[in-house]
C-alpha cells in the first residue's frame, strides 16, 4: 500500500481508535488500516496504549493521535460529506447525532468526540453555485435549518 502524501491528523484525548472504527461503520470507502501502540510512556499515556490509528473517512486518509486533553476539536475543521438525497442525508446525520453527537445549524453537526461534520446535499451546493436569485432563495432556506431538508431546498431553488 502506498502512503498518501497528505494525511489529515486528528487529535483525540484517548479515543482515536473508537472514533476511527465508528467512522468506518458509517461512511462508505472508510476503514481502519492500522493501530499503533506507544513504544514507551508519554505525557498522556503509557507504553502499550494506542498512540495512533491510521484510517480513511470517505476515501480521505487520516491519522488519529491520542495526544491527551490539551487540544480539542472545533468548527475551524470539519468533514464535508456530499449526499445525493434525503435518505442519505438522514442516514449520516442520524448516525452522528444519534450516537452522542449534537446538532448545529445549516447542515453542521458534531460527533461525540467533538469533530464537526457538514452533511451537505448536492442540491444545496448546486443551488449556491448557480448564483443569483436561485442561490439567494436556497441560502435563505438553509439558514433556518439544522439538518438540511432536500425538498425545501429544491422548492427554494424553483422559487
Amino acid at each position: 500500500m502506498t502512503t498518501a502524501k497528505n494525511t489529515i491528523c486528528l487529535w483525540y484525548d484517548t479515543d482515536a481508535e473508537a472514533a476511527a472504527r465508528f467512522y468506518a461503520t458509517v461512511f462508505p470507502d472508510s476503514a481502519v488500516r492500522a493501530v499503533h501502540r506507544a513504544p514507551g510512556d508519554y505525557p498522556s499515556g503509557k507504553a502499550g496504549d494506542v498512540l495512533t490509528v491510521e484510517f480513511t473517512v470517505a476515501g480521505i486518509p487520516c491519522l488519529g493521535l491520542n495526544g491527551g486533553p490539551t487540544f480539542t476539536h472545533n468548527e475551524a475543521f470539519s468533514f464535508q460529506i456530499a449526499t445525493d438525497d434525503q435518505e442519505e442525508t438522514d442516514r449520516y446525520w442520524n448516525a452522528i447525532v444519534g450516537n452522542g453527537g449534537q446538532e448545529s445549524a445549516c447542515g453542521w453537526c458534531k460527533d461525540r468526540w467533538g469533530v464537526s461534520w457538514q452533511i451537505t446535499p448536492r442540491v444545496l451546493t448546486e443551488a449556491l453555485a448557480a448564483g443569483g436569485d436561485e442561490a439567494r432563495r436556497a441560502f435563505a432556506a438553509m439558514m433556518g435549518m439544522t439538518k438540511i431538508d432536500v425538498a425545501a431546498i429544491e422548492a427554494a431553488r424553483r422559487g
